[in-house]
C-alpha cells in the first residue's frame, strides 16, 4: 500500500486524493504551479505541496510523475486535456500508470484492478490525477470512493 499520496492540487481528482490522505493521516505532497494555481484560485495552505518555479501545469504534471512510483488517473470517459497529458508523460518516463474509466467499469471491479496494480507495481508513492471539478462534477466523490475502498485498513 502507498506510504505517500501526491497530486498536482487541482480541483477534482487531485484534491480528493489529498483530502483522503489528510483524513487518513497518510503523508501527502506533490508539486503545484507557482502561485499555488488551481481553477478556483490559490490552493489552501493545509495542502502540503511545493510550488514549482513556473506557472506551467504540464511541468508540474511531469514533476509529480517523475517523483512517484506510479500514477492513478481517474475519469468518466476517455482521457482529454491534462489527464491525457499525464498518460503521455507517464509513458515518456516509463512510469507505471493505471487509467480507470468509471463510465466503463463498476466500482468494485475498479477497486480490485487498482489494488492489483498497486501490488504488482510496488507503488509506495502514489500520484493521483484525473479530471478537474469543472469538467466532471462527479470526479471528486468517485476518486474518494475508490481510494476509501482500495486503501482503507481492514478491520
Amino acid at each position: 500500500m502507498p506510504i505517500k499520496i501526491i497530486s498536482g492540487g487541482q480541483t477534482g481528482a487531485d484534491q480528493a486524493a489529498l483530502d483522503y490522505a489528510i483524513q487518513m493521516n497518510i503523508p501527502h505532497g506533490g508539486w503545484i504551479p507557482k502561485g499555488r494555481l488551481t481553477e478556483d484560485g490559490p490552493l489552501p495552505k493545509k495542502y502540503d505541496l511545493q510550488e514549482m518555479p513556473t506557472k506551467s501545469y504540464p511541468k508540474r504534471t511531469e514533476k509529480n510523475i517523475i517523483e512517484s512510483d506510479g500514477t492513478l488517473i481517474i475519469s468518466h470517459g476517455t482521457l482529454t486535456g491534462g489527464s491525457e497529458l499525464t498518460r503521455k508523460l507517464a509513458n515518456k518516463h516509463n512510469k507505471p500508470f493505471l487509467h480507470i474509466d468509471m463510465d466503463s467499469m463498476e466500482i468494485l471491479p475498479a477497486v480490485h484492478r487498482f489494488q492489483t496494480w498497486l501490488t504488482d507495481n510496488g507503488i509506495k508513492v502514489l500520484n493521483v490525477a484525473g479530471s478537474r471539478a469543472s469538467e466532471d462534477p462527479r470526479i471528486y466523490l468517485m476518486t474518494t470512493k475508490i481510494l476509501e475502498l482500495s486503501l482503507a485498513p481492514s478491520t
